[in-house]
């Protein structure tokens, strides 16, 4: 099977290969751009129909808070997110139909408790719920895909043209991953939006998230953390502009 281009600079350990060490020299300007000019890419087809299915159950019909697993892969981040926050509707989005099947997740949505597992494009899941007026009490990105080519600066969350609406969706994010070029653009770019200070914490979890969590621990990587508190993000929502 042919990898991606950003698969082949991810080596087998999960190690990130990328010429570039820094934080992107563009970043600043591409995270300004995307503040002023809102995205009007027409929405995923079949993300609707899954975000449609969602609203259908009721999922969002009580006071349940509910926490929002972004790239959930295989769903074990979210099953184990539920385990922890029993009173909350824990749901994991992903794109893979192959990593969700691993969950027996099919096409359409699976709910099994406070655990709900379905297959989206975030990017225009991520609009469908801010536009809905809904808002995750956490939101949790667990290893998204780095993109490690300099070139690949406009597909990294943070330098996406979604990033502002994944900020304005409001509730504590937390993003995790094992190379450092993005946790620090990350940081810096929620920082800009927010204008709020925003670090990069490395961790060592002591139960691992994920699977990726766990092999990246057993094989001594560093891990980093960046926390985006529900109060900026708060903030930040009620600076945007309606629409």
């Amino acid at each position: 099977m042919k990898r991606s281009l950003a698969d082949q600079d991810i080596n087998e350990s999960g190690l990130v290969s990328s010429g570039q060490s820094g934080v992107h020299p563009r970043l600043d300007e591409v995270v300004r751009k995307h503040l002023l000019a809102p995205w009007s890419q027409p929405l995923h087809r079949p993300s609707v129909d899954a975000y449609r299915q969602l609203e259908d159950t009721d999922a969002f019909c009580t006071q349940q808070p509910f926490i929002l697993d972004s790239g959930c892969g295989t769903g074990a981040s979210t099953r184990l997110l539920a385990e922890r926050f029993p009173k909350h509707l824990v749901i994991g989005v992903d794109r893979s139909l192959k990593r969700l099947a691993k969950s027996q997740a099919g096409p359409g949505l699976l709910r099994r408790g406070n655990c709900v597992l379905l297959r989206a494009e975030l990017a225009t899941f991520w609009r469908l719920l801010l536009a809905g007026g809904r808002s995750p009490e956490r939101h949790y990105l667990f290893y998204p895909n780095p993109w490690p080519k300099s070139g690949h600066l406009l597909r990294r969350w943070h330098g996406h043209p979604v990033f502002p609406v994944l900020l304005a969706l409001g509730g504590e994010i937390e993003m995790r991953c094992n190379w450092e070029v993005y946790a620090r653009e990350f940081a810096r770019a929620a920082g800009l939006a927010t204008r709020a200070i925003v670090r990069v914490k490395k961790i060592r979890p002591e139960q691992p998230v994920s699977p990726f969590e766990r092999k990246y621990l057993e094989r001594g990587q560093p891990l980093y953390s960046v926390l985006v508190p529900a109060g900026c993000t708060r903030e930040f929502r009620q600076s945007r502009p309606p629409g």
